[in-house]
């Protein structure tokens, strides 16, 4: 616990949570280690594991008033607002003047529209803290929403009074002269003294860019832009915005190339897919335009602009029955239209980041988007260029910190090998426990200690060298004696390290004819076999393949091998987790995605702590859409270890 916490201060989030992992399991009645490890995970930004967390330790001492609150902090992530309010009244029986409390409650009762509760609590906060400028700040954020811009302005002055250095007031109070009293000069000064303050936040300056677009300030809205994107190359509102003012000075290849990165990130857009059929409209683009635009109608059927596009779009193609039905269908939407009710689309003005933050308030409830939905954004994040590959940089500086922000190659968890080498790390041993290789290595048959791992460090010339000796050293001794079968499982073991699969198969293969029960030969049999499978499809990407429907078939059967070798090992031993594993990572690349969940559940009922298993099954559950259960996947997945979780569930949960 002591240690745990030690590394929590030092915001090394991942290793605490192993520490208060074996306090767990050491004493599961404590509430502590529960709470502690909710911390880790709300500063990883994984809400729905905290919150687990958290409901536990209050499960085990309803007393402790930090797990409440943790509690309702998660939920409020969330958008749980309701609940939040609740968690933190609990929390206030036990600490009635609470800052922090009291202000997180004003924030969530302002996220439900309970404006006059919000007020209430903001005054309690304010009567108890007189010189707390965030409540200044979060009464400010208040009286806007309730269009009283008089007393939110009067709040900014206050905060600004106690602290000249906060930065949340200058972007508050450019915000109430941009939007009130479209004085856009002062807003773009405050916005620069935040930006003085806080030189590295790409949203200061998107948000400066908007007030020096509103004064004709094209250059350095552009200027903004661009260096946004240079703190943070994802930023979809900076590529957006970009994309618009582009277009505004016709620089519709550039416009368009932003907008295309805009919907790898988010495949469902809807303003950019419908910007983007008004670029591809204006450079002959027709059917790209229509496949766009169709994409928005079928979202928004009561939208008359996209119908109006769409329309002209048609005309432009010369179907003429087509674009009268849309432009009858327009005319009949705009009749029935509500006022303002699209006026983001209709309007080509790049826009502000906005005020609030994820707990700063939602609509009261989770959202949960449709299974299709969690797909395409899913697929999005497998097509986008990753900043940073993680199998790369798998070393002990990549494990701590904010690991979620650090975007990593979205792939699964890869093949559990059989090998001499393995990469530890804090975090990790980097090998797993298998009874057969224990067994073996307990003969003392081989020259070194087999290990399972799927982190095998790239072995320099020196130590290839000496597995080339190993192979001469089998040669001579199985030409001098009698071959066994561990003999040949040796050689194999020094081909498998050279990667020269077709020998390590033909040794296995004397091996299984002198041993055919044991299952280890089955699994090493398996892995040359994917190894093999692994290297041809990396020289054919390197030459270029032949027919991809042979190179399918071909490649489908040669997995059919792997399967069968596995499913024999698994009848030999059949509780292996490891076998289950790799079972069940051979079936998704067969594309069998019930089968491979099957298998990984498996391998986790045998191994309730294999963090590799229930990442590869929140994978596939994303994959096809099971946003909630994918997430919950990946949340177990992070607890035991497995870095690159948290990015994807702050990807795919924002």
């Amino acid at each position: 616990m002591q240690i745990g916490r030690n590394a929590l201060y030092f915001e090394d989030y991942m290793l605490s949570i192993q520490y208060f992992n074996q306090a767990i399991v050491a004493k599961p009645y404590l509430a502590q280690p529960y709470l502690y490890r909710a911390i880790a995970k709300l500063n990883l930004q994984d809400y729905r594991g905290a919150e687990a967390d958290a409901s536990k330790a209050i499960e085990l001492n309803p007393f402790l008033s930090d797990a409440w609150e943790v509690r309702g902090v998660a939920r409020q992530n969330l958008g749980k607002d309701t609940d939040a309010i609740a968690d933190y009244d609990e929390a206030l029986t036990l600490l009635p003047h609470n800052r922090q409390l009291l202000f997180n409650k004003a924030i969530a009762q302002s996220g439900i529209k309970d404006y006059e509760g919000a007020e209430n609590t903001f005054g309690d906060l304010i009567r108890n803290y007189p010189g707390y400028e965030n409540a200044y700040l979060g009464r400010a954020r208040l009286h806007m929403e309730m269009k009283d811009t008089v007393a939110a302005l009067a709040d900014v002055e206050k905060a600004l009074n106690i602290n000249r250095n906060a930065v949340s007031a200058y972007v508050l109070r450019a915000d109430i002269a941009a939007n009130s009293g479209h004085d856009f000069e002062s807003a773009e000064s405050d916005i620069s003294q935040a930006i003085k303050l806080q030189p590295h936040e790409p949203s200061l300056y998107i948000n400066r860019a908007f007030m020096r677009y509103h004064r004709d300030d094209y250059q350095g809205a552009m200027d903004d832009y661009d260096y946004a994107l240079t703190l943070d190359p994802l930023n979809s509102m900076a590529l957006f915005n970009r994309s618009l003012l582009l277009m505004e000075v016709s620089a519709n290849d550039l416009a368009l190339q932003d907008l295309d990165r805009v919907l790898s990130l988010d495949p469902d857009d809807y303003r950019a897919l419908y910007n983007r059929a008004i670029i591809h409209e204006a450079k002959g683009n027709l059917n790209e335009a229509v496949a766009d635009i169709t994409r928005v109608h079928e979202q928004f059927p009561d939208f008359p602009g996209a119908l109006f596009l769409r329309s002209r779009i048609y005309r432009g193609k010369g179907d003429m029955k087509k674009a009268e039905r849309d432009y009858k269908a327009a005319e009949a939407a705009a009749k029935a239209l509500v006022p303002g009710k699209y006026d983001d689309y209709a309007s080509s003005a790049p826009s502000t980041t906005g005020n609030k933050s994820a707990s700063e308030g939602g609509d009261g409830k989770e959202t949960e988007t449709t299974d299709a939905g969690t797909a395409r954004r899913f697929a999005s994040l497998r097509t986008v260029d990753n900043t940073a590959d993680f199998r790369e940089e798998y070393n002990n500086t990549a494990i701590r910190g904010r690991v979620q922000d650090r975007n990593q190659a979205v792939e699964p968890e890869p093949y559990l090998l059989l090998s001499y080498y393995s990469s530890p790390t804090e975090l990790n041993s980097g090998t797993f426990y298998l009874k057969e290789a224990d067994e073996l290595n307990a003969t003392r048959s081989l020259r070194f200690v087999v290990v399972v791992t799927n982190r095998i460090p790239t072995l320099d010339e020196s130590t290839v060298a000496l597995h080339f000796r190993n192979i001469d050293y089998y040669n001579s001794y199985i030409a001098a004696h009698t071959p066994r079968a561990v003999d040949y499982y040796g050689r194999a073991m020094d081909f498998l390290t050279v990667r020269d699969y077709q020998s390590a198969i033909k040794d296995i293969d004397r091996a299984l004819a002198l041993s055919p029960d044991f299952a280890l030969g089955y699994l090493m049999r398996a892995q040359a076999r994917y190894g093999e499978i692994d290297a041809r499809s990396r020289a054919k990407d390197m030459t270029g393949g032949n027919d991809a429907r042979i190179t399918e078939s071909l490649r489908m059967k040669a997995l059919d091998d792997v399967l069968a070798d596995i499913d024999m090992a698994l009848r030999l031993s059949p509780e292996t987790p490891v076998a289950w594993f790799n079972k069940g990572l051979v079936l998704y690349e067969r594309r069998d995605m019930r089968g491979a969940i099957e298998a990984f559940s498996r391998a986790i009922e045998l191994k309730p702590d294999f963090g590799e298993a229930y990442y590869n099954r929140g994978f596939i559950k994303l994959e096809n859409g099971l946003r909630s259960e994918g997430i919950a996947d990946l949340s177990r997945a992070g607890e035991f270890g497995i870095v690159q979780a948290y990015n994807i569930i702050k990807r795919i949960d924002r």
